[in-house]
């Protein structure tokens, strides 16, 4: 959602369509409906107006709550940014290690990549603006969260870079540049957040099995 001088209002946020998602379903179970509705603010509001640009009063406004309240259940906005990071990070993660999406479709290598990145991409697609959050505010984080942050990426990466190796070694695909096709995959499936709405033509599905398609033509023999 491109970004404007004027920073959008609480209810403007509230009512826009291009920020609808799934995000809220995101969050920790053991928070409880008041930072779990902070979260889903923050969200809202990171991605429309940029980490920097929201303050604290905007966030609680979203859920109709004074500045302070925030403190009371957050005690800094940094500490906001980096539940909503680390949360998508860890669920997509988690997702894509689900043993019923890997094995979807069935057994072989390009079985499995087309899985994987149908089941990235949907997640994206699905969560489109905490995603946004996840990938284009990192910059807001301390330099310790960063590197947790940091680290959840590379396992994501590695098990990218692993489903494409298996099939290379296997003999499905082509013999590519193993660490560069899995970035652009990636990044494929990750710049979605930039446009991607729910009410657009494309369902998270569908477009996660055409992003599919093409990354199985980056590997073919």
């Amino acid at each position: 959602m491109a970004k404007r001088q004027a920073r959008f209002t609480a209810q403007e946020l509230a009512d826009d369509p291009r920020l609808r998602d799934h995000s809220s379903a995101l969050w920790r179970e053991e928070l409880g409906d008041v930072q779990r509705g902070l979260l889903t603010s923050a969200v809202r509001c990171f991605a429309a107006n940029g980490f920097h640009a929201t303050t604290t009063r905007d966030i609680a406004e979203g859920v109709g709550l004074s500045p302070a309240a925030l403190y009371v259940h957050f005690p800094s906005k940094e500490l906001v940014l980096f539940e909503i990071v680390r949360t998508g990070h860890e669920r997509v993660l988690t997702h894509l290690q689900d043993p019923s999406v890997l094995s979807a479709g069935g057994d072989g290598s390009a079985d499995r990549l087309r899985a994987v990145i149908a089941a990235y991409t949907s997640w994206h697609a699905r969560h489109h603006v905490a995603a946004r959050v996840c990938q284009l505010e990192l910059a807001g984080l301390a330099a310790g969260h960063y590197e947790e942050i940091l680290e959840l990426r590379h396992q994501t990466n590695a098990f990218f870079r692993d489903a494409i190796a298996r099939g290379a070694a296997d003999g499905s695909f082509a013999q590519v540049d193993v660490k560069r096709v899995t970035r652009a995959m990636l990044s494929l499936s990750i710049d979605l957040v930039r446009w991607y709405r729910l009410d657009g033509s494309d369902s998270p599905e569908e477009l996660g099995e055409f992003y599919a398609g093409l990354a199985l033509k980056m590997v073919a023999r």
